[in-house]
């Protein structure tokens, strides 16, 4: 979808991979960084991809946490449901959820229902924000 222009959660493309808006909001900011080389683990990326991939995995979750001002921030490569390597990256702010641990121990019907699913206006303003501290903190890093 990305490549066919269709994804309306895309956000930009770097040099490894692929920024995404997370399609549920339940966690406000909740973004993904897809890895563009087909891998399961990190040791498996040649070792200047695999660097340049987790700078520029630092450099998103940066943005984000700029843009949304979260107390911490998680960083998870999972990988059990989606054999590819990709970050979720979760903005988190206290009370976000009922106990405090991973943002998995929320029911699925929970974190993934639909009244977290970004409007049309409110996803074009978000992928847009996001976008533009990328590209301000790649002028930075360049």
């Amino acid at each position: 979808m990305i490549k066919n222009g269709i994804n309306p959660y895309f956000v930009c493309e770097l040099e490894t991979g692929y920024v995404v808006l997370g399609d549920h909001q339940c966690f406000k900011g909740y973004t993904l960084f897809l890895c563009k080389n087909h891998a399961t683990e990190l040791h498996q990326l040649p070792h200047d991809f695999k660097m340049k991939y987790l700078e520029e995995m630092s450099l998103v979750a940066e943005a984000v946490y700029n843009i949304y001002k979260p107390e911490k921030m998680n960083y998870e490569l999972l990988g059990n449901g989606d054999s590819h390597i990709h970050w979720h990256l979760f903005p988190r702010v206290e009370g976000d959820t009922p106990t405090k641990g991973p943002v998995w121990w929320l029911p699925r019907e929970e974190m993934w229902n639909d009244k977290f699913r970004p409007s049309k206006e409110e996803l074009e303003l978000r992928t847009k924000e996001l976008k533009n501290e990328i590209i301000r903190l790649k002028g930075f890093s360049e």
